[in-house]
């Protein structure tokens, strides 16, 4: 029950820092402005308009009993009441009364109203409507052959000093909650700016220099960011660097024995020491592809089904079928991505007989299935071809050279775009690489 209840509170609560925040702030406000509202609606307001309305019935009782004894002249007596009480009375004679009205039964003051006029008038002797008039109230009060027609402002029963107290109330809430927005605002802001900037630099994307700000704890989390991302960086570019020194130093004594392969005479001798000297040059290359992070390219909006279109229309004299119908665009780092689906399509051609490539797009994400008929890989090795320099021991790696990069460099692509790669069993009995992507 407590984890239901949890599950409940966590998918009702909003995600967003800000506006949590905000309702620290303002669920208190409003939960005051709601008590305060009540206490002063029981106490004070309905109290204030109950004694109103007692003493606007027992003026109305009043006059209908003087003008019963007849102790005083009838056009006087109006005009008594009409001038010193603000009652306008009317007579109408008439054998019909209708007591029957509509009173809402969400206004105190028509149940107020009701109740006064029955302890004193007594039940179907009167009537009355608030809603008639705007500003006045129509009561009725039964009287041998006719009745009463009594016109009285409706500040008689109710009191002003409600709207004046819930403007004093409201008003000052509303003051509190935008200077609590624009507090939290400048309170959020600096922690959302470095959220982005570590998404953008896990995303293996450039960002300008970073400048931590906002509350003492919030700057100290942005200072060890900003260390870690150059401590971060100049690892990189040491490692990119020596491997470059590396490769200019193994590419020397390739070249030479390249040459002097050329020398040998034995075709078959030759031929092997050419093999591995290709291999090792392969190798070398994808050493220095995956630890180039390539920080240098920048984004862009580039047209990604012809990307793909031009990138298998490259492979020819192959069995490569493609199912991308409609033009998708895509921010992001060109040379990168097609570095991954070329890798991708490699492996597939390399283990397989049919490919099929298809490209498609769900609300704000974007599918990208290569597949082929090869002899896959099994379930169990689905996470541990994704690790660098990784081979397993059956199927695809078995009969054919591997470096044990070209998923890695894939994966680590897809990741730096926000994406992810999934492995299955293609429809076609092979292996089925499912890239996503946002968007």
């Amino acid at each position: 029950m407590y984890y239901g209840l949890n599950k409940l509170i966590k998918n009702i609560l909003p995600k967003q820092l800000f506006y949590r925040a905000l309702l620290i702030v303002a669920i208190p406000v409003l939960v005051l402005q709601v008590v305060i509202t009540i206490v002063f609606f029981d106490s004070l307001w309905i109290k204030t308009n109950k004694g109103m309305t007692k003493a606007l019935v027992n003026e109305i009782s009043t006059f209908i009993e003087a003008y019963k004894n007849e102790e005083y002249n009838k056009d006087n007596l109006e005009n008594l009441f009409s001038i010193y009480l603000n009652l306008n009375i009317e007579f109408i004679e008439t054998d019909k009364f209708d007591y029957t009205y509509d009173e809402r039964w969400f206004s105190p003051v028509d149940r107020t109203l009701r109740r006064e006029l029955k302890s004193k008038i007594g039940f179907g002797n009167f009537w009355f409507n608030t809603t008639n008039y705007k500003e006045l109230i129509d009561i009725r009060i039964k009287f041998e052959n006719g009745y009463f027609k009594f016109l009285i402002p409706k500040d008689r029963i109710r009191s002003s000093s409600a709207r004046i107290f819930a403007l004093w109330i409201t008003l000052p809430g509303i003051i509190m909650v935008v200077i609590s927005l624009l507090f939290l605002k400048n309170q959020t802001r600096p922690i959302v700016n470095l959220a982005k900037a570590a998404e953008k630099f896990g995303r293996g994307e450039d960002i300008d220099e970073y400048r931590p700000s906002g509350a003492l704890e919030i700057r100290q989390a942005g200072y060890e960011f900003d260390k870690m991302r150059k401590r971060i960086l100049r690892h990189l570019n040491q490692r990119s660097e020596m491997l470059s020194g590396i490769s200019h130093d193994l590419r020397t004594p390739l070249t030479r024995m390249k040459l002097q392969t050329a020398f040998i005479k034995d075709p078959e001798i030759s031929s092997k020491l050419d093999d591995d000297i290709k291999e090792m040059e392969k190798m070398l290359n994808e050493y220095l592809q995956f630890t180039s992070s390539n920080h240098s390219e920048k984004s862009e909006i580039f047209d990604l089904s012809e990307m793909l279109s031009e990138l298998i229309s490259k492979y020819e004299n192959k069995n490569i079928t493609q199912n991308i119908t409609q033009k998708i665009y895509l921010n992001g780092r060109k040379n990168l991505l097609q570095r991954c689906f070329n890798n991708i399509i490699d492996n597939a051609i390399k283990y397989g007989q049919k490919i099929n490539v298809e490209l498609s797009k769900k609300g704000k994400n974007l599918f990208i299935v290569i597949e082929d008929d090869g002899p896959g890989i099994p379930p169990e090795e689905y996470n541990n071809v994704f690790k660098p320099f990784y081979k397993i021991n059956k199927g695809r790696s078995e009969t054919k050279s591997s470096v044990g990069l070209g998923l890695a460099i894939a994966s680590d692509i897809t990741r730096s775009h926000g994406g992810y790669i999934r492995l299955n069993k293609s429809s076609l009995n092979g292996l089925e690489v499912k890239i996503f992507l946002p968007a």
